[in-house]
């Protein structure tokens, strides 16, 4: 499954919001500026309030710029489209549809025939291994379980890139690792862009390609970090070897250090690589 759409552009952005009492304003974000291509698995990482979940809004088209400009191959993100899906931390199913009605949900509104629609959705929940659970109703399903329906659902109209924002924070431990590796499974097969927001360092540093660091309000990019722990994962099928390398506890005590810092200075967005 691929998606002829370009690269994603972020230029400029700022968002403006106004404030709720006495007057003036709050500046969540300044002068962002980010580039995902094909293939790319962006996480971003900050504590909160840095402006990750309204970074991921304007790439979904949920929230416009106050100013700078969002340009998806050479289209300027306007609002919601299909070649953008999102998942949610809660997962928004229907509970009145079954796993295929929710899968297929899409496709269905955009008018595809009923046979067409079924066997995509049907290949997108084996990719995400449901492919024997079709007609269970969503209330039938595990927490892990919904939220593969919908990354399958995401799937399903092929958006050239998949947003997610905290999609496994209600998860256990142990489901929750399991959904990491499918999607690193998931973005191998797909080549899609992603953009994963999360409050999880090891997550962060697992799943992503690139990370970029968001600073407080107002949030901007002060760190970036080129990643290849994803990478090894899928080459060596071992995520307990990848998080308790050494490289890879470093890398960790180091965002850690950037995000809970007591002080740090501003300055321009830094490119790193680990």
């Amino acid at each position: 499954m691929t998606s002829p759409i370009g690269s994603l552009s972020v230029r400029g952005v700022n968002v403006t919001y106004p404030a709720l009492q006495h007057g003036g304003s709050v500046v969540a974000l300044k002068d962002v500026n980010l580039d995902i291509n094909p293939g790319d698995f962006v996480v971003a990482l900050g504590a909160s309030g840095c402006g990750k979940t309204t970074l991921l809004n304007l790439l979904a088209g949920f929230l416009s710029p106050t100013k700078g400009e969002l340009l998806l191959g050479d289209k300027p993100i306007v609002g919601p489209g299909s070649d953008r899906g999102v998942v949610f931390q809660k997962h928004a199913l229907l509970p009145w549809l079954n796993v295929m009605e929710n899968t297929e949900f899409g496709l269905k509104l955009q008018g595809v025939d009923k046979n067409r629609r079924r066997a995509v959705a049907a290949r997108n929940l084996e990719l995400v291994g449901l492919q024997d659970f079709h007609q269970h109703m969503i209330y039938q399903l595990s927490g892990g379980m919904q939220q593969r329906v919908g990354i399958a659902r995401a799937l399903t109209c092929d958006p050239a890139m998949l947003l997610m924002d905290e999609p496994m924070a209600a998860l256990d431990a142990l489901t929750r690792e399991t959904i990491q590796e499918l999607l690193l499974d998931v973005w191998q097969h797909t080549h899609k862009m992603f953009f994963f927001i999360t409050h999880s360092v090891e997550e962060a540093l697992f799943l992503g390609s690139r990370l970029i660091v968001m600073s407080p309000r107002p949030g901007r990019i002060t760190n970036t970090y080129e990643l290849d722990f994803n990478k090894r994962f899928l080459e060596s099928r071992d995520a307990r070897a990848i998080k308790s390398s050494k490289d890879f506890i470093e890398m960790r005590e180091t965002i850690l250090g950037i995000i809970y810092g007591d002080e740090r200075e501003a300055g321009e967005p830094e490119v790193m690589h680990g």
